[in-house]
Parts: C-alpha cells; sequence; structure tokens
C-alpha cells in the first residue's frame, strides 16, 4: 500500500521582506557604510535597462541591480565587499513594530487547542525576497525563520580548468565577484513549490517533479503570503489559486501603500491587508492569528475524517433471534470489548 510522503499537518507563512517585515530597504545600512547615495543608486538602476536597450543589449530589472552592485565594487566605490560584510550589515536592519519576537509568538497559536496538539501541528515561516540572502542572514530574523530564499552573490569564482586542480587557492582580500542567485519576483513562486513538495526539506525531492497532492509537505490551501505591494502579484496568484490566503500590508505612514492594498484587494488579488505592524495584539496579527487556527481547524477535520474512513468499529457481540437481526441487548449484559 502507499505511503504519503508527508502527514501535512504544517502551515506556513511565507513572507516577502523589504517594506513587508522593514520599512526601508535592506540595503540601506549598506550603502550608509560605503557613502553610496541610496536615492542616486536607485535612480541608475532603474534606468540601465533604458540604456543598455540603447546599445542592444537587453537586461533583466534584478539582475540589473545585482549588477550595479558589482560594478560600485570593480569601481572601488565599494572595495573590499564581500559576504562577510554583507552579513554584517544585515546586524544593522531594523524592523516593524513587533518583530522578530511574532515568530515565536506566533508559533503558540497552534498550540492553543488540544485537538491542534493532539495532531501535532506546527506553524513554520519562511522569507522570500528580492533582496539579498546574507544581508538577512545576518539580521535579528535570521534564527526566526525556517529558511530563507534571496540572491546570492559568490567570490573568489572558480577558475577555468579547475576541474583539473587539486587545493582551491583562495584570496584573503576576497570580493563578491559573480551572482550566484537570483530571486525576482518571478521566480519568488519557484520557492513557493518547494515549500509545497518539500524539496527544501528533502534533497532527494526536485522542485520539477510530479507529485501528487497528497504527498506534498504543505499543501498550498496550509500558506499564507504576507508581501507589500503589487510586485508580488504572481506570488499571491499561485497561493490564493491553490486555497491559500494573500495578506496585504502597508506602511501606516504611507497613504499611497494605503490606497495602493486597497486596490489589490478590490481587484481579488488579495484577501485582506493591514498595518505592518506584527505585535500580537494588533489587527494584522489577529487576520493571520485567524487564518493560521481556521487551517489548523480543518486539518484537523481532514485528518479525523480519513481516520474515520479507513479504520473499522471494533466487532462486537448481537444479541437476538435467530434471523441474525440484532436485538437491544438486556440492561445489564456488558458490551464485549477488544481488550477481553
Amino acid at each position: 500500500m502507499a505511503t504519503p510522503l508527508f502527514t501535512q499537518n504544517i502551515i506556513a507563512c511565507i513572507w516577502d521582506f523589504d517594506k513587508t517585515l522593514i520599512p526601508e530597504y535592506m540595503q540601506s545600512p549598506l550603502f550608509r557604510r560605503y557613502g553610496i547615495n541610496e536615492a542616486n543608486f536607485w535612480a541608475e538602476t532603474n534606468n540601465l535597462g533604458k540604456h543598455y536597450r540603447e546599445r542592444g543589449y537587453h537586461i533583466s530589472g534584478e539582475i540589473a541591480y545585482l549588477n550595479h552592485l558589482l560594478t560600485h565594487v570593480l569601481s572601488g566605490q565599494m572595495a573590499g565587499l564581500n559576504n562577510r560584510i554583507l552579513r554584517d550589515c544585515g546586524t544593522e536592519i531594523e524592523f516593524y513594530p513587533g518583530l522578530p519576537d511574532f515568530f515565536d509568538g506566533s508559533r503558540k497559536w497552534v498550540q492553543e487547542k488540544p485537538a491542534h496538539r493532539k495532531h501535532d501541528i506546527k506553524l513554520e515561516h519562511y522569507i522570500v525576497s528580492t533582496g539579498l540572502a546574507e544581508m538577512v542572514r545576518g539580521s535579528a530574523i535570521a534564527n526566526k525563520v525556517d529558511g530563507i530564499w534571496a540572491c546570492e552573490f559568490v567570490e573568489n569564482p572558480l577558475q577555468p580548468g579547475f576541474l583539473k586542480q587539486g587545493e582551491m587557492s583562495l584570496s584573503a582580500e576576497s570580493e563578491i565577484a559573480q551572482i550566484g542567485m537570483v530571486i525576482d519576483n518571478t521566480t519568488k513562486t519557484k520557492a513557493i513549490f518547494e515549500i509545497n513538495k518539500g524539496s527544501n526539506k528533502n534533497a532527494a525531492i526536485d522542485v520539477n517533479s510530479n507529485m501528487t497532492p497528497e504527498d506534498r509537505r504543505i499543501p498550498m490551501q496550509n500558506m499564507i503570503y504576507i508581501a507589500d505591494g503589487p510586485s508580488d502579484i504572481p506570488s499571491f496568484s499561485v497561493v490564493k489559486k491553490g486555497g491559500g490566503k494573500a495578506f496585504g500590508v502597508y506602511n501606516p505612514e504611507s497613504p499611497g501603500e494605503f490606497e495602493q492594498n486597497d486596490r489589490l484587494r478590490q481587484v481579488g488579488r488579495i484577501d485582506h491587508y493591514g498595518e505592518a505592524d506584527y505585535r500580537l495584539t494588533s489587527p494584522t496579527s489577529k487576520w493571520l492569528k485567524l487564518q493560521v487556527q481556521g487551517m489548523a481547524d480543518r486539518i484537523v477535520i481532514d485528518r479525523e475524517a480519513a481516520m474515520a474512513s479507513k479504520v473499522s468499529k471494533p466487532p462486537r457481540h448481537l444479541s437476538g433471534d435467530d434471523d441474525g437481526k440484532p436485538k437491544k441487548a438486556p440492561p445489564s449484559q456488558k458490551q464485549s470489548s477488544f481488550l477481553e
């Protein structure tokens, strides 16, 4: 008999990072460290595509910003930038109210009801960001989440002929030199499917493998995707289409972000939206708790229904005439149990 790969008793909150968990862009501490004008950096990045097209080149938006960081390193404006420094800058990232404590506190939501504890229901948190993975890993939130997807750089790139070499020489003064991983607003959906199928927990499972719904580690209907705006529409859509929930957040000091989220709700891109305030008493936390516990209730119902359909009732003695039709037993007669 086929055995399901996973018990599907896990709920996942999947988080964007910039403007969702933090009020600014995560690269801000990096720019401050090197004295780079942040507004100018992003203005140049946003115009790279147009200028490269005029030269006959095509470049994607996410690669453009990563390449522009590498250009700053090569030009000497960010000389010496490596992954250690990126992680160091991550310690300076400041979060919205309630973070990072929210992550530990929210895990207790699925422990409040006895039925949820009985079925060992868990809540996991994941970061899926177009930002820099090393900066997230250096931040106060890193040890509060169950996985991080974001862009990465390579130091000391392997040289031609490396397969024939023995010891690889490493430069003590290494700098980031190549792009190792790109996460953009479309490839974020790949991370969602890795969480869905469990390939992030089991390397033997390829994200492109064909898997039945009952074999996936975290069904889409057990997911909530939380982000700040239109750039996350592909991820919102994937999760909502699979039966999960989509939640938009906005900076309470930005009327524009509020209006943006309201438009997303009106056109059905998100289920609800709220302030980026993650204190456990905030409306945002209360809505997330309501959804998480609702998902946990459904998991209990589904698992108990499956048990009832697969486990037969124990045999019992019948009393009645020879025609085999059971009659009501006398009050003094005790039912026989499996253990007697």
